[in-house]
């Protein structure tokens, strides 16, 4: 903050971390070093606990969802929505269809139902509660702890969502996600490799409060059971079978 040619020290308190923009205005002098120095003391996000929205740029006639290895995809003209994820009633990824283009809605929440994550009509705010949340171009890390991710996205507009890895959480159920499955940890069902096209809901779990098809309807799990390490030792278990299988009936 105060300037590397005039005090050629880097120590900590005198860093801080400026967004793209307000990095411009400093280098430009458009923005006052008494304003940096303030906000550093106080900072946006902390004062409000979520940050400030950030806009996503989805659009076009057709919208892709990854969820692990299970692949969702829809048309404008097949349908005013494309839900992915439901759980009792409230949808957790959502594509809303407006003037035949796509807007993303995406809630996130930890263990006891706290938001940590929202987007609505591609608007995104994350909370600042987390140990840690990095988004560093198209992707968004969000970890607990060190070495323990909650959600891993990748956006890639203009319209496709990957949730490559983490733990998808509300109401009592768990769904753990890596890039080869996605696991229901509560009744250890196991979803990979499935490709949904045109099917107003990808996966529901719980009440059908929503109209229409789904792909995969799960209306009763247990809730805040299971082990979740337990459940993906068993599900690397059944991949491993699933694939020697194949092996041995195709040779592939």
């Amino acid at each position: 903050m105060l300037g590397w040619a005039n005090v050629q020290r880097h120590v900590a308190e005198e860093i801080t971390l400026l967004c793209d923009m307000h990095h411009r205005e400093k280098t430009n002098g458009l923005l006052p070093m008494e304003e940096v120095q303030a906000a550093n003391e106080a900072p946006f996000n902390l004062r409000e606990g979520v940050s400030k929205p950030y806009n996503l740029h989805y659009n076009g006639p057709r919208c892709e969802t990854i969820i692990g290895s299970n692949k969702f995809s829809m048309n404008v003209g097949d349908g005013p929505v494309s839900i992915p994820l439901v759980i009792d009633g409230r949808a957790l990824i959502l594509f809303n269809s407006l003037d035949n283009h796509f807007l993303l809605n995406l809630e996130l929440f930890d263990e006891f139902n706290h938001p940590i994550l929202r987007i609505a009509n591609n608007e995104l705010q994350y909370s600042v509660t987390p140990w840690d949340i990095r988004l560093r171009g198209r992707n968004l890390l969000i970890r607990a702890a060190e070495r323990r991710i909650l959600v891993d996205i990748s956006f890639e507009v203009p319209n496709r969502i990957v949730i490559n890895r983490g733990r998808l959480l509300f109401n009592g159920v768990e769904i753990v996600l890596q890039p080869d499955y996605a696991l229901i940890v509560n009744d250890g069902n196991l979803l990979d490799q499935n490709e949904v096209i045109n099917m107003p809901i990808g996966l529901m779990i719980g009440s059908r409060d929503f109209s229409g098809p789904a792909a995969f309807h799960i209306p009763n799990v247990p809730r805040y059971s299971g082990s979740t390490l337990a459940a993906m030792r068993r599900a690397r278990r059944r991949i491993r079978d699933s694939d020697a299988m194949r092996q041995a009936l195709f040779g592939h």
